[in-house]
């Protein structure tokens, strides 16, 4: 089988790797029908795990492990989930990638690997403290496609977020791959933040104070 990741790549994000602290687990949950690309992710996340004895990879179908899929809202396949490990056990910070992490979001990928391997998020002193004063949940969809340039800063901004706060999920959304659900929350351009299913949203990839201030409006409404 041909390889996803050249040796080029697989060079450079070998030795980003070298920085990892504590494990991380991938979860990959895929279907057996009418999944059109979970082959094609499971087999990237296998070859990512191969790059660092830091990472785990298990795989999980959304039909036939569907409690756990429940657990972690997994709603369709392909779906990663990205924990950080601590022993036997795995802790959940809520980040998501909903489809084909190909493309620009191959490096949100990355990220996110290195940023949970840290349990550190770096988000300014105000939002920090905007995410400690939660007390609801915040769900975080951000819609992307593979030749956004701009969609990893909006993902990678969510993502810290959940990260840093447990009332918090992110997801990344491949836009069209889940057409439906981007049609649902009228996505015209990318990256678009959609918040707590419609509630709110943001387009563009924003910086931090203009996302806060756009959930602060949908917990609002």
């Amino acid at each position: 089988m041909e390889k996803l990741i050249t040796e080029d790549i697989a060079a450079q994000v070998r030795e980003i790797f070298d920085e990892l602290g504590a494990p991380v687990e991938i979860d990959f949950f895929g279907k057996k029908d009418r999944c059109q690309y979970c082959g094609e992710v499971e087999q990237l996340i296998d070859e990512v795990a191969e790059l660092s004895e830091k990472i785990s990879v298990k795989v999980f179908d959304i039909n036939d492990d569907a409690e756990l899929a429940e657990k972690f809202g997994v709603v369709d396949a392909p779906t990663l989930v990205i924990l950080a490990k601590e022993g036997d056990e795995v802790v959940d910070y809520g980040l998501r990638l909903m489809g084909a992490p190909a493309g620009h979001e191959f490096t949100t990928l990355i990220h996110d690997i290195l940023m949970v391997s840290a349990r550190k998020a770096e988000l300014t002193e105000e939002t920090i403290a905007f995410l400690e004063g939660l007390t609801e949940p915040i769900l975080l969809q951000v819609f992307v496609t593979p030749t956004c340039p701009y969609c990893p800063q909006a993902v990678l901004l969510a993502h810290k977020m959940a990260l840093e706060s447990k009332w918090v999920q992110a997801e990344m959304v491949e836009s069209t791959e889940f057409y439906e659900l981007a049609s649902k929350f009228q996505v015209s351009g990318v990256p678009q933040t959609t918040i707590n299913s419609g509630k709110g949203r943001v387009v563009g990839a924003v910086p931090e104070q203009a996302l806060v201030q756009q959930i602060q409006a949908s917990l609002a409404n």
